[in-house]
């Protein structure tokens, strides 16, 4: 699978940095020209998985959150969600809908809401040296055109 378009991001961990994140990675994607259902899904994805860094992630400090875009020649999108955080003890358990360790402001639904929004996601994480969530959705509509 060819790579012919990659972008990377680097923000810090603060809650206004979630929409950016989000604005910039649906630029990304724009130039599949995906239907308003997968750019929502993919915005909505990734606010999740940068909103699991802020909260989780970095819970009692701050840090940087890492994303990187890739876009195959066969219209699949990965993105790359990393922080250098706590980590996640329990990956499994963590990705059950309603585990939560962020208090009763937080319904437990992050995971569960990317797995129904993207094609696949992966989750690596190690306790305190950080999570990578990795999320894949393939654009049916077009195929990438070089220019």
């Amino acid at each position: 699978m060819n790579i012919v378009n990659s972008m990377e991001l680097k923000i810090p961990s603060k809650s206004i940095n979630e929409s950016f994140a989000r604005s910039v990675v649906s630029a990304f994607v724009l130039q599949l020209d995906p239907t308003i259902n997968e750019l929502s899904d993919i915005k909505t994805a990734v606010s999740e998985a940068v909103t699991n860094s802020i909260v989780h992630g970095y819970r009692d400090s701050s840090g940087i959150i890492y994303i990187k875009g890739e876009i195959s020649e066969d219209n699949l999108i990965t993105i790359k969600i990393r922080d250098k955080g706590r980590g996640i003890p329990d990956i499994k358990k963590a990705m059950e809908p309603l585990f939560t360790t962020g208090g009763e402001e937080r319904a437990g639904l992050g995971f569960a809401v990317m797995e129904s929004f993207m094609d696949k996601v992966k989750v690596k994480s190690k306790e305190n040296q950080g999570t990578t969530v990795t999320l894949y959705k393939k654009i049916i509509r077009t195929k990438y055109e070089k220019s």
